[in-house]
């Protein structure tokens, strides 16, 4: 008798823009020169969890939320170094993530990376490919 065998194949949508960002102040200091230079208002959210280690304890990372009421658009601005270890591990030299989920016109896009690299407090920040993340899952919230 022979049985036929179906393979599923899963793969995760990634659906948002992802922004690395390098810089030597703290979370809060830097938000408020986004804010300032892009006219943004990030808040401040409770910690997002990470199970990055696979154990009882999650790994806390900082993030600040602003919202496009335009065009419906969410911007979060994610810490890479968490409380025990890294978001993205394979990123070590970044020190934060700016996503953006749902719609943003390319050139408003480039726009906004041009203004984030103006800032003198921003060493670099450049678009990246969530897809070619190793550990993209730990973006997904």
């Amino acid at each position: 008798m022979v049985l036929n065998k179906r393979i599923l194949k899963f793969e995760i949508d990634l659906d948002f823009i992802l922004i690395a960002i390098t810089s030597s102040l703290k979370d809060y200091r830097i938000c408020y020169y986004i804010n300032k230079q892009l006219n943004f208002n990030f808040i401040r959210q409770p910690d997002l969890g990470v199970d990055i280690h696979h154990s009882n304890d999650p790994v806390l990372f900082s993030i600040f939320h602003h919202y496009w009421e335009a065009s419906e658009t969410d911007f979060y601005f994610i810490a890479n170094k968490g409380s025990d270890g890294l978001l993205i591990p394979e990123m070590r030299s970044v020190d934060y993530f700016l996503m953006i989920k749902n719609y943003i016109d390319p050139r408003d896009l480039e726009d906004m990376i041009t203004q984030l690299n103006k800032l003198p407090e921003i060493v670099a920040a450049v678009k990246i490919d969530p897809k070619k993340i190793k550990s993209r899952e730990n973006l997904l919230f």
